[in-house]
């Protein structure tokens, strides 16, 4: 995901300013996407370049003047083909940048089929995952007789990590698949 798309989206969600946008990338989304400040203002400036989005400033007595951002048809034929594209990458829950949680938090703006295609995809790729992390397991034991026990300790403890975190996500996909599925929408 590139900031620009996550901008989208949430203005897209309600017009905007560049510091609603700001607080919200520093308190409500910093767990799935960080952003600084002068990143947010400089994609918001090329994205109404590009047309995807357009500003108008308010005047205000009793405090500075303010520009609110709202999307413009180009800019949400942009976020519908990148909402309708996810690319699913199961490592990336701690980075800071979670693209695919972005997609679900935004998923009210995709209908059920494409929200439930999202979190099926989602599911495919962890589950792809889970018959690479047995793998791991069985070259730990392939390979204990090569390493100190501390060390094959340690690597049991990654190997975990990864088994443990899949797991989580598994059973969270198939809980969000179910309330998606059973939602009257």
């Amino acid at each position: 995901m590139s900031l620009r798309h996550g901008l989208l989206g949430m203005i897209n969600l309600k017009p905007m300013t560049g510091y609603e946008l700001d607080r919200e990338f520093k308190e409500s989304l910093k767990y799935i996407w960080q952003a600084k400040s002068s990143q947010i203002y400089n994609e918001l400036n090329k994205m109404e370049q590009s047309g995807w989005l357009i500003s108008e400033r308010v005047m205000q007595d009793e405090k500075p003047n303010k520009r609110v951002y709202s999307i413009t048809e180009e800019g949400k034929t942009e976020l519908m083909d990148w909402m309708a594209t996810p690319e699913i990458d199961v490592n990336n829950a701690l980075t800071g940048k979670n693209a695919f949680l972005f997609r679900v938090l935004l998923g009210g703006s995709l209908s059920k089929e494409q929200a439930l295609k999202l979190l099926h995809s989602f599911r495919d790729v962890c589950l792809v995952r889970r018959t690479t992390q047995e793998g791991i397991r069985t070259a730990i034991a392939r390979d204990e007789h090569e390493y100190d026990h501390e060390n094959i300790m340690f690597f049991n403890l990654v190997a975990l990590h990864g088994e443990m975190t899949l797991k989580a996500r598994l059973e969270w996909v198939e809980k969000a698949i179910t309330i998606v599925e059973n939602a009257k929408v």
